[in-house]
C-alpha cells in the first residue's frame, strides 16, 4: 500500500492533473500593500497590513484576527515571512506557506485551501461618456485583476467581443441579470458568476453586484473613491460570501470515510489538492476506487468536491469495503501490504466522476 501511494505521489510530481474548473490559486501567500516610504515604522505597519490581508484570504472571516493567539502572530508577522521587497510604492511580502498554515492552525483558525472556485466576472462600467464591459486582455480591467489577486480569488473575464458588448447594457445587469448573462456565461464554464454594474459619479464610484453559486444568490452594494478601491471592496465581499462553504469552522468537523469511484492517477493528483484542507488520508486503492479518511463537515466536503464536478453516489449502490485487504485488483506491489486501519464507524460519503 505504501508503494502504491508513493507511485501516485510520483505521478503527481510529474505533473499529472485533472482538468477541472476549480483552480489552484497561485500567489496565495504573496501580498502587495501600498506604502508611503521605507522607514522602519512604515515597514512594520505595512507588514501587519499584509498579515491582515492574508488572514482574510485564508479564512474569509473578519473576526479571525481577534483571537489572542492570532493577535500575537500579527504583532510579529516577520516570523511567518520568507522575504519582502519594494516595487514602486508597494511592499511585496512573501509569507512561508508551511509556517503560516501551522501557526494559524495552532491558533485555532480554520483555513481555506489553494483550490478555489473560478469566478467569472461580468463588470460593466458606466460613465458619462458611455459604458464599457471589462474584458480579458484589456488594460482597463487591471484594477479588477489586481483586486482578485489581493482577495485570493481565481478570476476569469469574458472576451468582451461584439456580441457580448451588445448584450451588456445596464438593463442586463438588473434584477434578472442571471437570465440575461446565463447563456453568455456557458462558454466559460466557471464555478461562480458575478455581475457588477459600476457607476461613476462626481466624486466617487458606486456598484451594485450579484453573485451566484449553484442555486444560491447574494447581492450587495459598494462605494469607493476610486475604481481600484471599488473593485477591492466588491471582491472582498464576494470572498467573504464564498469562504464559509469551504472553510470548516472549529467544532463543525467530524471523521468521514470518503469513497471516490472512477479515479485514475491524474484524478488522484487533483483529489490530493482538493482534500488538503480536510487532512485527507488515503486508506486504500481498489481498482478505480480511492478511499480516504477526512475531517470535515458533510456540507463543506460536498461543496469542495463539486469543484471537481464529482457527483454524489446514491446510498443504495453497494459500497466498497474500506477494511478489505488488498486483493487481486491491487496487483503486485513488490512489498507486503497489510490491511489499513479499520475506518471508524460514522459518516460515509461516496462520489463518482
Amino acid at each position: 500500500m505504501r508503494l502504491i501511494y508513493r507511485l501516485l505521489v510520483l505521478c503527481l510530481a510529474l505533473g499529472a492533473a485533472l482538468p477541472s474548473q476549480a483552480e489552484q490559486l497561485r500567489g496565495l501567500y504573496q501580498v502587495r500593500e501600498p506604502v508611503s516610504g521605507q522607514q522602519a515604522e512604515e515597514r512594520a505597519a505595512a507588514l501587519q497590513r499584509a498579515f491582515d490581508t492574508l488572514l482574510l484570504r485564508l479564512t474569509g472571516d473578519a473576526e479571525a484576527g481577534k483571537r489572542q493567539a492570532v493577535a500575537a502572530l500579527r504583532e510579529d508577522p516577520q516570523q511567518l515571512i520568507s522575504k519582502y521587497g519594494y516595487e514602486g510604492e508597494h511592499i511585496v511580502v512573501e509569507f512561508d506557506p508551511g509556517t503560516t498554515e501551522r501557526s494559524l492552525r495552532r491558533a485555532g483558525v480554520s483555513l481555506w485551501g489553494t483550490n478555489r472556485p473560478t469566478l467569472l466576472a461580468w463588470w460593466l462600467n458606466e460613465r458619462v461618456e458611455g459604458t464599457q464591459l471589462l474584458g480579458d486582455g484589456q488594460d482597463s480591467a487591471a484594477p479588477l485583476r489586481a483586486a482578485a489577486q489581493h482577495r485570493g480569488l481565481p478570476l476569469r473575464l469574458p472576451l468582451a467581443d461584439l456580441s457580448e458588448q451588445l448584450m451588456a447594457t445596464p438593463n442586463a445587469f438588473g434584477a434578472n441579470s442571471r437570465q440575461a448573462l446565463g447563456d453568455a456565461s456557458e462558454r466559460y464554464d466557471a464555478d461562480v458568476l458575478l455581475a457588477v454594474l459600476a457607476r461613476e459619479t462626481d466624486s466617487a464610484w458606486q456598484a451594485q453586484w450579484r453573485v451566484w453559486l449553484d442555486d444560491e444568490e447574494r447581492d450587495g452594494k459598494a462605494e469607493a473613491e476610486t475604481l481600484e478601491a471599488l473593485a477591492d471592496a466588491v471582491l472582498l465581499a464576494v470572498s467573504q460570501y464564498l469562504a464559509p462553504r469551504y472553510v470548516v469552522a472549529p467544532g463543525a468537523a467530524s471523521d468521514i470515510t470518503l469513497e471516490i469511484i472512477g479515479a485514475d492517477v491524474a484524478r488522484f493528483a487533483e483529489l490530493d489538492r482538493l482534500l488538503e484542507p480536510f487532512g485527507g488520508s488515503l486508506l486504500r486503492v481498489e481498482s478505480d476506487r480511492l478511499v480516504y479518511r477526512v475531517n470535515a463537515s458533510p456540507e463543506q466536503l460536498r461543496a469542495q468536491l463539486s469543484l471537481a464536478r464529482l457527483q454524489e453516489v446514491p446510498d443504495d449502490e453497494p459500497p466498497l469495503d474500506a477494511n478489505q485487504p488488498m486483493g487481486e485488483h491491487g496487483g503486485e506491489t513488490g512489498e507486503s501490504t497489510s490491511a489499513p486501519e479499520a475506518a471508524e464507524a460514522g459518516t460515509v460519503l461516496r462520489f463518482r466522476w
